[in-house]
């Protein structure tokens, strides 16, 4: 396996079945179109059949534009230009949404021109409220103390705070503010499809994340993935991507909302998410997939697959160890059954794979997750004493 990459990053170093390839500027053009062009014609004269996926936002963004000179080389399996663009940015998913009826928690669009105006700063929502970018392929770009995925915010003085950084530090293009859906960890959801070059959903599974890191910078990446079967979720979102045409993986989050009993959209991606191996582990091969349905093309005449409807074959996916899940996952009904899971072994990592754990990456991967015990208590307390108060204000 080829991946391409701008640096390298500790999850895939010393790794002896993924080869490594850097080109500094590779995430933007014309270094990522120039550096595919040599990869074509590296390959211009191979037999077999060569699959290119994008495994970030940025990638995804990069291929979709420029899809049909790579398709000439590579199959790539995902949606077009437009589509893409009117998925990737946070504000005109939502309008998505509304145009097919999707929930997603109330919002308010912040802009550039609003900040440096001083006009319509208002909050419309009570605290705590969510500030995150629209754009996250930009926000990537963005730096300065303090920078997060996404911020939770109790007050007017910090809201404003947070928009001024935002916007002094180089940030163009709009804001989300939202608001805040009660809750811990353990309301969340995560949803991963797949779907063919026919539009057709060939595949649905559900996670239920039960931790998620506390770092401020990786706020919103799971460590914990229970699996969970829900069909009246599954049939909303196949309807969804259905409907619009929708070509490739797909990667939404969600949030149960207790106040009506609904599941909140936040965002698709368009590409697996880190923590996505959570549904190959439970018996949904991601790469078959693909194979089944460009190279083989025997995709097609299956059925649509439902994850996680057999209880007895769930695995409980972990980023952490099992010590850092049991003292920081909070106590609950679901806990239990991700406790459950250990105590019979059902469980499995993305990192700790036997193939490939010479002594370097074994040592590696050993002290990333000991890193995590540090973020945990560091960090935890903080964004759990969030929690504590955004729900004694409900």
């Amino acid at each position: 396996m080829e991946a391409y990459a701008e640096v390298p990053l500790a999850a895939t170093r010393y790794s002896k079945i993924i080869n490594m390839n850097f080109y500094k500027g590779f995430t933007a053009d014309p270094v990522f179109i120039e550096t595919m062009r040599s990869v074509a014609q590296k390959y211009a004269h191979q037999s077999q059949p060569l699959v290119l996926l994008a495994m970030g936002d940025g990638y995804a963004e990069l291929i979709a534009k420029h899809r049909e000179e790579l398709a000439q080389t590579f199959i790539c399996p995902g949606v077009d230009y437009a589509l893409l663009r009117r998925l990737n940015n946070k504000e005109s998913f939502y309008q998505v949404c509304d145009q097919y009826h999707l929930p997603h928690p109330k919002t308010k669009i912040i802009t550039r021109a609003m900040y440096e105006k001083k006009t319509d700063l208002t909050v419309p929502f009570e605290f705590p409220v969510v500030l995150k970018p629209a754009n996250s392929v930009e926000w990537l770009q963005i730096d300065f103390k303090g920078r997060k995925k996404a911020f939770t915010l109790h007050a007017q003085a910090d809201y404003e705070n947070i928009v001024a950084q935002i916007y002094d530090h180089g940030y163009q293009s709009d804001l989300i503010l939202q608001e805040f859906i009660p809750g811990d960890d353990s309301h969340m959801r995560v949803l991963n499809a797949y779907v063919d070059q026919h539009h057709h959903v060939k595949m649905m599974c559900l996670g239920h994340p039960l931790l998620e890191d506390p770092t401020p910078q990786s706020i919103g990446n799971y460590v914990a993935i229970l699996p969970e079967y829900n069909q009246k979720v599954y049939d909303q979102l196949q309807k969804f991507l259905e409907d619009i045409e929708y070509t490739g993986f797909a990667n939404f989050d969600m949030k149960f909302d207790d106040r009506d009993q609904e599941f909140k959209l936040f965002e698709i991606n368009l590409r697996p998410g880190r923590s996505s191996f959570y549904v190959t582990l439970n018996g949904y091969n991601l790469a078959q997939l693909v194979v089944d349905d460009y190279v083989t093309q025997t995709l097609d005449n299956q059925d649509t697959v439902y994850g996680n409807k057999n209880k007895a074959q769930h695995q409980l996916w972990l980023g952490v160890t099992n010590g850092v899940f049991k003292k920081y996952a909070l106590e609950n009904r679901y806990k239990e059954d991700a406790l459950e899971l250990l105590r019979q072994d059902r469980v499995g990592t993305t990192l700790l794979y036997k193939g490939d754990l010479g002594l370097r990456r074994w040592l590696l991967v050993n002290y990333l997750y000991y890193q995590y015990r540090g973020r945990f208590k560091q960090y935890f307390e903080e964004n759990k004493g969030q929690y504590i108060k955004s729900e004694a204000k409900e």
